[in-house]
């Protein structure tokens, strides 16, 4: 049985009630940061496997495939790697909230005097800041391995800012799966639908040897959207158009696409959702 839901104070302006979310929110960003130094294996695990990840792509696939117009795999490979992590951190935050979920954790929340949407933000919020810290690592092993970005320093800039808004987007299509999913259990076994969408992609081999069809799939998949415009922000091999369609002539405006799209419809879904929660 939900914890019975008190009435929180509504401050008198909307000036005053986006303060009030703004700093219940950063209270539970903070609480999201906190419960991943008490889970030091989940730490651990989440800090090495970006690096594992650029080592077993970039020499292990990285002797048997061709980029694209020549130049190194492993920096073809980097911007590939980059999007693959981005978007498959939406079950990390799909894991995290349904947790809560089933514990009871968020009914708890909804018995305090707390704005309804902070616990949404709290969680897609710590998603982006621990997001940072998997990124320098990813860039540190790159830099280690033969990557680096060419085109210096605003572009780069611009790509890791890209990541970081298509990130911020699927967390919060993760908060709603979260929400929307009965426990933990459930969220675990839907792992495995990420992969095929991470694998359909630009990310590890060109797509030009496809079936049309196929090819069509990949280039409107974010993944290969994000990939490319990484490539081409960052200066890396595989960037140039192998064949006409409006994701890969247009590849950062296209992330953007995806990434407004999926904040427009799952911000308000997961609020919803987790409002729904406690009745």
């Amino acid at each position: 049985m939900a914890a019975p839901t008190l009435a929180p104070p509504a401050p008198a302006s909307p000036w005053g009630r986006l303060r009030w979310t703004l700093a219940d929110g950063v209270t539970l960003i903070g609480r999201e940061l906190s419960r991943l130094r008490q889970e030091p294996g989940e730490l651990v695990v989440a800090l090495i496997f970006p690096g594992i990840m650029v080592l077993l792509f970039g020499y292990v696939f990285g002797s048997s495939i061709g980029v694209p117009g020549g130049g190194n795999y492993r920096e073809y490979l980097m911007p590939g790697l980059f999007a693959m992590v981005t978007f498959s951190s939406v079950m990390a935050v799909t894991m995290r909230v349904a947790t809560d979920a089933s514990r009871g954790v968020m009914d708890r929340f909804r018995s305090m005097p707390m704005a309804r949407s902070a616990v949404p933000f709290g969680h897609t919020g710590a998603d982006v800041l621990s997001g940072a810290v998997n990124l320098v690592i990813m860039a540190i092993m790159g830099l280690l391995v033969g990557w680096q970005p060419h085109r210096g320093l605003w572009p780069a800039v611009q790509a890791f800012l890209l990541i970081f808004l298509f990130r911020y987007a699927m967390s919060w299509l993760g908060c709603y799966v979260g929400l929307a999913v009965k426990n933990e259990q459930t969220a675990d076994q839907m792992l495995p639908l990420v992969f095929p969408v991470t694998m359909l992609s630009n990310a590890f081999v060109p797509t030009g040897g496809m079936p049309a069809w196929l090819r069509v799939l990949s280039d409107w998949n974010p993944v290969s959207a994000l990939t490319t415009a990484l490539r081409q922000l960052f200066g890396n091999p595989g960037a140039a158009v192998t064949h006409p369609s409006w994701p890969n002539e247009h590849p950062v405006a296209m992330t953007v696409l995806w990434s407004v799209t999926l904040l427009a419809v799952f911000v308000p879904l997961s609020i919803r959702a987790y409002r729904r929660k406690g009745r």
